[in-house]
C-alpha cells in the first residue's frame, strides 16, 4: 500500500512538471507570436485604422469587458466594426438573435459598418487582441473569451472553461464556427481545457489559419 501511494505520489509531481513546462513554453510562443505578429502586420493595422476613422465616427479600437482567467475581467481590444451606438441599438435587435445561449449573433447585423463586414469576414478585427496576449491577459490558443453577463448565465460545468487564459482561436474557430450550437461551443471549450498541449495549440494555430483563407461561418 505504502509503495501505491509513492508511485501516485510521483506520478502526481510529473504531471505538475509537465503543466508548468507546457505553460512557460505557451507563454513564450504567446510572446514571441504576438511580437511578430504586430511586426509583420503594423501595414495592415495601419489601413484598417485609417479606413475605420474615414467610414464613421468612434474610436477606432473597440474596448470590451470580457472575462478571463479564473473569473478575472479585462478589457479586450478590437478594431471597430460597429456603428457607434452599436450597444444602445443591440436592445432592439434581440429578438433577431441567431445564436441559442446567451451568446448574441446576427448574420446580417444592421450596426455592422462596410469596413466592418470586411474585417469580421478576414477575422482582421481581432488583430488588436494580440495587445491582449503580449501582456498576458490572452493566449494565442484557448476559449474566446465572454462578456461578464454571458458568463454569469452560465451553468455550472460551463464555467470551468475559466481554467485556461481565453485566446484568439480554439476548437471552435476550426469547427463550424457560428453554425454550431452554444451547449456544443461550450462542450468543445472544455474538450480542449481537458486535451491542451503544445502539439495541440500549435494544430490548432495552423488549421486557424487555413480557415482564414476561406470561412464560410464568419459573420
Amino acid at each position: 500500500m505504502e509503495k501505491l501511494q509513492i508511485e501516485a505520489s510521483n506520478t502526481e509531481v510529473i504531471t505538475k512538471d509537465e503543466k508548468i513546462i507546457y505553460m512557460f513554453f505557451k507563454r513564450v510562443l504567446d510572446i514571441l507570436c504576438s511580437i511578430i505578429g504586430l511586426i509583420i502586420l503594423s501595414p495592415i493595422i495601419l489601413i484598417v485604422a485609417i479606413f475605420i476613422k474615414l467610414e464613421s465616427k468612434g474610436p477606432i479600437i473597440f474596448l470590451q469587458k470580457r472575462v478571463g482567467l479564473n473569473g478575472k475581467e479585462f478589457n479586450m481590444y478590437k478594431f471597430r466594426s460597429m456603428v457607434k451606438n452599436a450597444e444602445e441599438l443591440k436592445e432592439k435587435l434581440a429578438k433577431q438573435n441567431e445564436m441559442s445561449g446567451p451568446m448574441f449573433k446576427i448574420k446580417d447585423d444592421p450596426r455592422v459598418t462596410k469596413v466592418g463586414k470586411f474585417i469580421r469576414k478576414t477575422s482582421i478585427d481581432e488583430l488588436p487582441q494580440l495587445i491582449n496576449v503580449l501582456k498576458g491577459e490572452m493566449s494565442l490558443v484557448g476559449p474566446r473569451p465572454s462578456l461578464p453577463k454571458e458568463v454569469a448565465k452560465f451553468e455550472k460545468w460551463m464555467l470551468k472553461r475559466l481554467d485556461v487564459k481565453p485566446g484568439l482561436t480554439c476548437y471552435w474557430q476550426v469547427s463550424g464556427r457560428n453554425n454550431i450550437d452554444f451547449e456544443d461551443w461550450m462542450k468543445l471549450d472544455l474538450k480542449y481545457v481537458e486535451d491542451r498541449s503544445f502539439l495541440l495549440d500549435l494544430k490548432l494555430i495552423f488549421k486557424t489559419f487555413l480557415v482564414l483563407l476561406g470561412d464560410k461561418n464568419a459573420f
